[in-house]
């Protein structure tokens, strides 16, 4: 089977980004990249906030918050009135853990695609509580019917007290029928958290058509804002239920605006994630994720055959527009979380090229992200020296 078209490169993008030229960076979706025009709105946010501290923090800034917020809903499809802004989806995640108010005996229920630091948080939360964990195995290969159907039969009506169901899995890059869960969910009156860490600037609209109780997600990965943004969306019922991990003085305004009010946090990354917006709107939102989705499907095919994987094993996304794509690795490589860290380290030092190596139900796997500043003959020199690399056990 003949290898599918790379797309058209967009002309000049890559310097858009202060990416070292020496390195291929293949891994957007751990942390991003920050455009240098964000990156300089930041810089003047900052040089205002030092030029007169007390200013800064007391005189409107409550009101610059609130309207980041609102331009950022609108972006998400998310309700100005029910989006809070927070520092990153795993923050998110655990004010909803400990805003739920668990008791012995309930149940968080997740499944095995889930990120690992949000299971960390759930299993924090369930010590503390008396509460307990349970994962839904879900195979790389099932459909968006079948994985409704797992999470269906796998619901406890009674004991289950929250589900947590990625969007866009982290290790396996596959987009789940999110929209269809939580109409199942529902059914029992359980409420549901939609992890969507990657979701904000690779899917249109990711929150409006959901219909979660909890949905959060990241702007510094896909929608070109700085480090620490992320949005914390909630439905009516549970807005003056969600607590801050920290109290401030914002505490007695309620929802959202005790959530992102903590003190003498730096705010200037929030103020200027609109930025990243324009940046991404001037790009042309539809051809930047028609690139990255055709670009990273490209990288999966050129490394999936270097590494001897057929077509059949290279998983799919489950839909349109993801600019993720994992690969198998031979077995035995990147099994464990420190073997699949060292593997990555080890590919970075010797290959100059950034990836993830992701450690799923015991096996490793390559992961892949494509953005506007990569190029096909990125993925192709990976695909020339990598396998000489996995063979020198």
């Amino acid at each position: 089977m003949s290898l599918p078209q790379p797309p058209e490169p967009i002309a000049a993008a890559r310097l858009l980004f202060s990416l070292d030229p020496a390195v291929s960076h293949l891994n957007h979706g751990s942390f991003g990249a920050v455009p240098i025009a964000v990156q300089r709105a930041q810089q003047r946010l900052r040089d205002e906030m030092e030029a007169n501290p007390l200013r800064f923090f007391t005189q409107g800034l409550v009101d610059r918050i609130a309207h980041t917020r609102r331009h950022l809903a609108g972006f998400l499809g998310a309700d100005p009135d029910g989006t809070a802004l927070v520092p990153n989806a795993t923050t998110g995640v655990a004010m909803v853990l400990q805003s739920l108010g668990l008791h012995p005996g309930d149940e968080v229920l997740t499944t095995d695609h889930g990120y690992g630091a949000v299971g960390l948080s759930i299993a924090r939360e369930c010590r503390r509580t008396g509460a307990v964990t349970r994962a839904l195995p879900v195979p790389l290969a099932a459909s968006d019917e079948e994985i409704v159907q797992i999470v269906r039969a796998g619901l406890r009506p009674g004991r289950t007290r929250l589900l947590v169901v990625d969007q866009l899995t982290s290790a396996t890059a596959r987009l789940f029928p999110v929209a269809a869960i939580v109409g199942v969910a529902r059914e029992h009156g359980i409420p549901v958290l939609v992890d969507a860490a990657h979701a904000p600037g690779m899917l249109p609209t990711p929150v409006g058509d959901v219909g979660a109780d909890f949905w959060v997600g990241n702007l510094h990965k896909w929608a070109y804002a700085p480090r620490g943004t992320a949005v914390l969306a909630v439905a009516p019922p549970w807005r003056e239920q969600i607590e801050p991990l920290v109290v401030s003085w914002e505490q007695e305004s309620g929802f959202p605006g005790r959530v992102e009010w903590a003190a003498t946090q730096d705010y200037t990354g929030w103020l200027a994630a609109p930025v990243g917006l324009f940046t991404l709107r001037s790009l042309d939102i539809d051809r930047v994720r028609g690139h990255n989705a055709a670009l990273a499907a490209y990288g999966q095919r050129v490394l999936g055959d270097a590494l001897g994987a057929a077509p059949a094993d290279l998983p799919d996304p489950g839909g349109p527009g993801v600019a993720m794509r994992i690969v198998p690795l031979p077995a035995g490589l990147g099994s464990t979380l420190d073997a699949a860290r060292a593997l990555r380290e080890r590919i970075a030092g010797r290959l100059a090229t950034e990836v993830a190596v992701m450690t799923w139900n015991g096996r490793g796997w390559l992961r892949l992200c494509a953005q506007v500043y990569n190029t096909p003959d990125e993925y192709e020199r990976l695909s020339v020296r990598l396998p000489p690399l996995l063979a020198q056990r």
